[in-house]
């Protein structure tokens, strides 16, 4: 049977958790104050002293009483809690509030991340806590290289992350990397619109996911899917301020990074700064999505570029195909409301728009701009291509 994590504060400094020899099970939920209880379960205070913490550093929320974590980074195996795989679900819970420290020293050995939860299966993590990156200081020193992650999910498999609140990330917020069988519901992401590089939840070289009941505004992508990503359905997403719905991207240095078979269906999109985009994938579907106020509502652009040196001509775009957008409505806050921006060697097919009304903000008709594209409109369609 396997053991239940318990994440209870103020007690615990940290949720890193690396998985080194594969096991899936964790520490019993025991009451922290059960320090004898916790080393019968293997946990050394000596080899890992900043994972646990006295009364004389927390901060308490006088009004709620309420106290929190200043958390740095910490690797935990939790095999030093005796525990043992055996195909069972862990349950993570998550109570109060993690937040990350504030000192860029803490992240020394390891700059990418705060969070990490790294090679697990049969994970639940859950509790209706909130985890705060504490940002500020990393936007400050912004960069697209080497962006910082708050809670990732590396080589996981059947993960479950509900019902938690996740802010003011260092940079993506939520990151599933190389995972497969996926929920993640009822989380709730936010971060200053003006803040850099915050993706709500990012998507690569995963493979069946869901995410549905979300509701997420940052500085950047509410969700972003990318790198090899197959197999991903986003339900009932409430998504603003931010970049919208990103789907599909150019892999560095021109290499090939597919995206396939994404659907996102019942989204509201308020403020963002575009609606629903692809780069490079071919099966995906816009379906039951209102828009309110976006910059570029329907998007396909092949040559986005996400550097600080000016791209070249991406004459070797991977080719957008077979993408449908379906009973979408809202109102563009420019005049342009589609914009197909296609390659000219690999031009983009079996665009279909189905049940497409978007007006510009204040009403009157939005335009569509459509190169090297060949799009197909069915039922009432505007804007649509000449």
């Amino acid at each position: 049977m396997a053991l239940q994590r318990q994440v209870l504060f103020p007690y615990l400094t940290m949720i890193i958790i690396s998985i080194i020899s594969g096991s899936t099970s964790s520490l019993h939920g025991d009451s922290p104050h059960d320090y004898d209880r916790l080393e019968e379960y293997g946990f050394d205070f000596e080899a890992y002293p900043s994972s646990y913490i006295s009364s004389d550093i927390i901060e308490e929320d006088n009004d709620q009483g309420v106290g929190r974590v200043l958390a740095s980074a910490t690797t935990v195996s939790v095999d030093h809690y005796g525990a043992k795989g055996d195909g069972s679900s862990d349950d993570t819970q998550i109570y109060g509030t993690i937040e990350a420290s504030a000192d860029r020293a803490d992240y020394s050995k390891d700059g990418k991340h705060w969070l990490l939860f790294d090679s697990v299966q049969n994970l639940v993590v859950q509790g209706g806590g909130t985890i705060n990156g504490n940002g500020k200081i990393w936007w400050q020193n912004s960069c697209k290289i080497n962006k910082a992650l708050a809670l990732t999910f590396y080589n996981c498999k059947n993960v479950k992350a509900n019902n938690l609140k996740i802010q003011n990330g260092q940079q993506i917020h939520v990151s599933f990397e190389k995972c497969v069988n996926v929920q993640a519901s009822n989380l709730k992401v936010t971060a200053p619109e003006n803040s850099p590089n915050t993706d709500g939840i990012h998507v690569t070289n995963t493979q069946n996911i869901q995410i549905s009941s979300c509701v997420i505004g940052t500085g950047d992508d509410c969700i972003s899917i990318v790198s090899g990503s197959q197999k991903v359905q986003a339900t009932d997403i409430t998504c603003g301020p931010g970049h919208g719905i990103s789907i599909g991207s150019l892999g560095s240095g021109n290499s090939e990074a597919y995206v396939s078979d994404v659907v996102v269906n019942g989204a509201k999109l308020s403020g963002t700064t575009n609606g629903g985009g692809s780069g490079s994938a071919s099966n995906i579907k816009f379906q039951n999505v209102e828009m309110y106020n976006v910059s570029n509502p329907i998007i396909i652009d092949q040559r986005y570029c996400d550097q600080k040196t000016p791209c070249p001509l991406q004459s070797s775009a991977v080719q957008v195909k077979n993408v449908l957008y379906q009973n979408i409505k809202g109102t563009s806050a420019t005049n342009v409301a589609t914009a197909f921006d296609c390659s000219k060697r690999f031009p983009c097919q079996g665009i279909v728009l189905q049940n497409v009304d978007i007006e510009k903000r204040g009403g009157g008709a939005a335009k569509a701009l459509c190169n090297n594209v060949k799009a197909s409109a069915v039922g009432v369609v505007s804007p649509h291509c000449p």
